[in-house]
């Protein structure tokens, strides 16, 4: 039984119920609307913490979907699976295919900065200051990019930049 029709709760019957009514809308082909179907089963799975399926369900909306916006979308998701599981090159290795196919996704370039971030943490934690400074640097540069598609988000990652000294004048608004 697929996922979406599993639903215990009223607001995900709901979202399930209206995305069936879009997707019977759209002008899309059957391959392409059967790669939204595997792409909210993955959705759903993930928010269940159900790692592994919704991997199979992303794999399989990969395999279908050819759109390029669309297919970010996926790797994006895949990535943040990843990433949550500590596997961080993998993340990096689908946040990058992710941002090739969606150059303007800033959450997925913020997602970048904040794994060089941690690397860079734990190099200085172990003594590495040359190879943190080098990781930060790289997550100053994914940050910058993202605060310039997003310039109201990531405070945080702003108030860092210019905390260390990384920031550029031009890059806030």
């Amino acid at each position: 039984m697929p996922r979406t029709q599993r639903n215990d709760n009223f607001i995900d019957k709901s979202f399930t119920v209206m995305a069936d009514i879009i997707l019977k809308m759209l002008p899309a082909n059957k391959k392409a609307k059967e790669a939204f179907v595997y792409y909210r089963d993955g959705m759903s799975a993930q928010a269940d913490g159900e790692y592994a399926e919704a991997l199979d369900n992303y794999y399989e909306a990969l395999t279908l979907e050819e759109d390029p916006n669309d297919r970010s979308y996926i790797l994006y998701n895949i990535g943040i699976i990843h990433a949550s599981n500590g596997e961080h090159e993998k993340a990096l290795e689908y946040y990058e295919e992710a941002i090739q196919l969606n150059p303007r996704m800033p959450s997925a370039l913020n997602n970048i900065a904040v794994i060089y971030h941690f690397q860079g943490e734990k190099a200085r934690e172990d003594g590495q200051q040359a190879e943190a400074e080098a990781l930060y640097d790289k997550a100053a540069e994914y940050w910058k990019q993202a605060i310039r598609l997003a310039p109201n988000n990531y405070i945080e990652a702003q108030n860092w930049l210019k905390i260390t000294g990384r920031s550029e004048i031009d890059v806030f608004f």
